[in-house]
């Protein structure tokens, strides 16, 4: 009996599984596997000259290129470049441009990272005292508020003793890792004084440290508090501010060997979601922004393999803006590094179901879903036992 059907490669590893099961000489697979996987690749506001170069190389691999009406006779001054063709043409367009002008070569080398980057399905993350193996499972973070006016639970964890409980508890249900905070980051708050954000947060990491295994990240954009919290046990630095908080914060990382969170966030988080929240390239600028970001923790000292990468859900974006992130979490996978995201209780889900933060789990659940299925490799959440189930069915999906 004929049986046709099609079949769905996301990404070379898959390829290679689906040629083994059929039987394929190693060689076969090594030249086939990047026949099966497409991309859509942009380049924007390019040269006319370099869009059409680009056109015509593309077109002599068998792929294609569009570009802006009137770029082949440089009526225009630039034009956006949406390269498409399997991997394998893409690779050759790198190689025949490698030696070219007109910043051709530079495209070149970002072309053929960019692919390495989004077949990479393992990572390590070092933090500054173990090895995080990132990509065998969706890890989870348990948000842990040492605050008395988190947008989310209104301080019900501001007591020390109350904070210590919540994250043992947290641990005893399975969190990879417990991120504490003393100040809140919601829309419209205001900063408070490192001593304050000092008092609340180091006696929890020091209770935390002495009596769990997993590892503790502090929550901050300032230097000295991730200094003194680092000494008191934790490891990794969620940096909201993704460096642009303090100027010491790179150097405290690179220093410590923390693993180091860079979140993007347009504005504070007082001016986050008032004036503008229209981008013009929502992905595009997140990831340039990111990119940046990551230039100046590795310029400081910071190893690649310390580094996450969080698009800021809520920070300065429309709720339409946060689903549209969900949706394309996948490119941020260009940058090659682990991928955070923080839906949990979140207004964008509330302004949909129309629940209040507290009762907003099963949106939560759907949104750590999708994030989960489109490439997110840590999800930071505040019911840790719930979600861990959710992820463990989302996990298993992607890996059947």
């Amino acid at each position: 009996m004929l049986f046709v059907r099609t079949i769905d490669i996301k990404n070379i590893s898959e390829a290679a599984v689906v040629f083994r099961k059929i039987g394929v000489d190693p060689y076969g697979i090594a030249a086939m596997a990047q026949k099966t996987v497409n991309a859509n690749i942009l380049l924007r506001r390019q040269p006319c000259k370099v869009a059409n170069i680009i056109k015509q190389e593309m077109l002599s691999v068998g792929g294609d290129a569009a570009v802006a009406r009137g770029s082949v006779s440089c009526a225009l001054e630039s034009s956006d470049v949406l390269i498409m063709g399997t991997q394998k043409q893409i690779l050759a367009l790198a190689k025949k441009i490698e030696n070219q002008p007109f910043g051709l070569s530079k495209i070149s080398a970002d072309l053929v990272e960019l692919l390495h980057n989004i077949n990479k399905s393992k990572l390590i993350l070092k933090t500054s005292r173990r090895k995080i193996r990132i990509g065998d499972k969706t890890l989870v973070m348990g948000i842990l508020n040492v605050t008395p006016d988190s947008f989310s639970d209104g301080g019900l964890f501001y007591g020390q003793e109350k904070a210590i409980e919540h994250g043992l508890k947290m641990a005893d249900e399975g969190a990879d890792i417990i991120d504490i905070g003393g100040e809140s980051t919601r829309p419209g708050s205001d900063a408070v004084p490192t001593s304050v954000e000092l008092k609340r947060v180091i006696p929890v990491i020091e209770a935390l440290a002495a009596k769990i295994k997993i590892p503790i990240s502090i929550d901050t954009k300032k230097a000295k508090v991730a200094a003194q919290a680092l000494a008191a046990g934790a490891e990794i630095i969620n940096d909201i501010s993704a460096l642009g908080g303090d100027k010491n914060m790179a150097k405290t990382a690179a220093n410590t060997g923390a693993g180091l969170i860079l979140m993007h966030m347009r504005g504070t988080p007082k001016t986050m979601q008032k004036g503008d929240l229209i981008y013009d390239d929502l992905l595009g600028e997140i990831i340039d922004c990111l990119r940046k970001s990551i230039g100046k923790a590795m310029r400081a000292g910071v190893r690649k393999e310390c580094l996450i990468v969080d698009p800021g859900i809520g920070f300065g974006k429309t709720s339409e803006d946060n689903y549209k992130i969900i949706r394309n979490l996948f490119t941020l996978k260009l940058l090659g590094l682990p991928v955070m995201l923080g839906t949990s209780r979140k207004a964008f889900i509330g302004n949909i179901t129309g629940d209040r933060p507290g009762e907003r789990l099963e949106g939560t659940a759907a949104s750590v879903a999708a994030a989960v299925m489109n490439g997110c490799n840590i999800v930071r959440v505040h019911d840790v036992a719930a979600m861990k189930k959710v992820i463990a069915v989302a996990d298993s999906i992607i890996r059947a």
